[in-house]
């Protein structure tokens, strides 16, 4: 049974920083990645990366201020969250598959977290 529990989401001003945490359970390998959905938008992804590779995927809006990474020994992964914008609110969440490699749409994913809220003003 796989789990997965974010946290690190709050409330930023514009040009803040936070780190979201995804720690895993019952969940060994494949691609784990971040997804954001805001009021009334389709839910897009973030970043991923392959688990125990340096194999990444990060989405234009996020190149140069989201970084994911991950500590395998703890099976968390990361994602700090740099010079936030007003349009980067959501909730954002964590989400694991277990075939393929980093793929930024929503519906490959088998596992989802609940879901952290990050508001940007």
């Amino acid at each position: 049974h796989v789990q997965l529990v974010e946290s690190g989401g709050g409330s930023v001003q514009a040009g803040g920083s936070l780190r979201l945490t995804c720690v895993a359970s019952g969940y060994n390998s494949g691609t784990m990645g971040w997804f954001r959905q805001a009021p009334g938008k389709e839910r897009e992804g973030v970043a991923a990366v392959y688990t125990g590779t340096s194999l990444r995927m990060t989405a234009h809006f996020a190149e140069g201020r989201f970084t994911i990474s991950q500590d395998n020994s703890k099976k968390t992964t990361y994602l700090q969250m740099n010079s936030l914008e007003l349009e980067d609110s959501g909730v954002y969440y964590c989400a694991a598959k277990t075939r393929g490699f980093c793929d930024p749409r929503p519906y490959e994913y088998d596992y989802w977290g609940q879901g952290t809220q990050v508001t940007v003003s």
